[in-house]
């Protein structure tokens, strides 16, 4: 058996799969904002549509019940081939995120399972393989930011991708 453990999310560790979006990152300088009662942080990750003209900016929301039995079995990953797509978390504690590189299969060697706090969102590159998001505590609402066109290309799943036999921990 294959365990997959959780490390915290940060952005030096998800830079390869997406971006960490959140307020307070280091690398990007506030802005004051509404009249001095705010900092802005802009251009927290890169936005893309590979297909302009074709596809429409989804804005959505899914509501996640969280695992009851630990560790479970990754059964799937799934990509957006030619879509950026962000998750921003709307009343967690803390969730996982599962990411994968590769071209038409995951790369097994390349997957990360991340630990994120309610404070954090993530992206994802176009055609980064990922698992669907995973509430820990409680059930978790996340907005979903993603192009969409409607065909079969706006999402691809692979089954299995590490085996039968490979499991997620906390």
């Amino acid at each position: 058996m294959t365990t997959l453990r959780a490390v915290p999310l940060t952005p030096e560790r998800y830079a390869r799969y997406g971006s960490v979006v959140m307020a307070g990152r280091q690398d990007l300088h506030p802005k004051s904002a509404n009249q001095g009662s705010a900092e802005r942080f802009d251009h927290q990750c890169a936005l893309e549509d590979l297909r302009p003209g074709r596809s429409r900016a989804n804005l959505t929301v899914f509501r996640c019940k969280p695992r009851e039995v630990w560790p479970f079995p990754l059964r799937l990953l799934e990509r957006h081939a030619l879509s950026t797509q962000v998750f921003l978390p709307m009343n967690a504690r803390r969730y996982l995120a599962v990411v994968c590189l590769g071209g038409e299969r995951p790369d097994p060697e390349t997957l990360g399972v991340f630990l994120a706090s309610g404070t954090q969102g993530v992206s994802y590159h176009p055609g980064v393989w990922h698992h669907p998001m995973i509430a820990l505590d409680s059930v978790t609402d996340f907005a979903c930011l993603v192009w969409e066109d409607g065909t079969d290309g706006d999402c691809e799943v692979v089954y299995d991708p590490l085996g039968a036999d490979a499991w997620i921990e906390v």
